[in-house]
């Protein structure tokens, strides 16, 4: 199930018996504390002082917390509330954690990252539906961007910004061209791949002034092989060199920088704004090297 309809309906119960333990249960536990309290001290009161209890502030006060405990169900529920509220606000609102559980962002993220996703610089969204409810900025290509997978809206991708609504973007040759444009590359050191344990060529791409390291293995041919079939696939050619397509208004073109071990853009298609979740941009843990705390481009 998902994970934010499971924290919605927990701030709805726990919310629901916080409301009807401040409006009635609490009072009824004061009026039962208060009595309580009353008649012990009507009892002191009869008593001659050599029976009376040396003890009578404290015996007075542990009577009165008795009676003021909430009981299991609320201290279970009600007493949770504000946490819980907090915990989805922030993560609905704010930012969200996730877990980066594939290479297809090597060398920018590993398996294993933990990473916050901003969640209000897009525009506001209401948690579940994921409906807008204010403009925020715009997606700039070279954004690493948290989505909805557009086949199964349950899972999240990770993938990186490459083409805006409107943009040609040809992957020809694993040479990557926007609006005509090839996009700048400066040869890095080769980076060894844990995951298919050998070396990869890497390169520092441009992407309008942004600059990050994307994979490239020799040894994968450049076309496509088994794109699917979706919505828009009529704006894509697919050739031997690779693939040209023509992004369609209100979506992007997604690529991960691992671009021989990435299943993105150029497979499933484009992503509709409405599945955008965030940016992504800080690693806040990797328990294999601390040193990659920080944030990330």
């Amino acid at each position: 199930m998902n994970f934010a309809l499971i924290l919605l309906v927990l701030v709805i119960v726990t919310g629901i018996a916080w409301v009807f333990d401040k409006l009635v249960f609490e009072k009824q536990r004061r009026r039962a504390a208060d009595a309580a309290v009353a008649e012990f001290d009507q009892q002191q009161a009869r008593l001659e002082p050599r029976f009376a209890d040396e003890n009578a502030p404290q015996t007075r006060a542990r009577l009165r917390d008795e009676k003021l405990r909430q009981p299991w169900y609320l201290e279970y529920s009600a007493s949770f509330f504000p946490v819980i509220l907090v915990v989805f606000v922030v993560r609905s609102f704010v930012v969200e954690p996730f877990k980066i559980p594939s290479g297809s962002m090597v060398p920018t993220l590993l398996v294993g990252d933990f990473i916050l996703v901003n969640k209000f610089e897009y525009g506001l969204r209401l948690p579940i539906s994921n409906t807008k409810l204010t403009g925020g900025t715009p997606l700039k290509r070279g954004d690493v961007v948290v989505f909805r997978y557009p086949k199964d809206e349950s899972v999240d991708y990770i993938k990186r910004v490459i083409g805006l609504p409107g943009d040609t973007i040809a992957y020809q040759d694993k040479k990557l061209t926007i609006n005509g444009k090839p996009v700048p590359e400066t040869a890095l050191p080769d980076f060894f791949d844990d995951e298919r344990i050998g070396y990869a060529k890497q390169f520092e791409e441009d992407l309008d002034g942004r600059k990050n390291a994307i994979l490239n293995n020799a040894q994968v041919p450049p076309f496509v092989i088994g794109a699917d079939d979706f919505p828009f696939r009529d704006n894509c050619n697919y050739n031997a060199q690779g693939v040209i397509c023509k992004v369609p208004a209100g979506h992007y073109f997604m690529m991960g920088d691992n671009r021989d071990n990435s299943a993105d853009s150029r497979y499933w298609g484009f992503v509709p704004d409405a599945n955008i979740v965030g940016r992504a941009f800080f690693i806040w843990m990797n328990f294999s090297s601390l040193k990659r705390i920080g944030v990330f481009h």
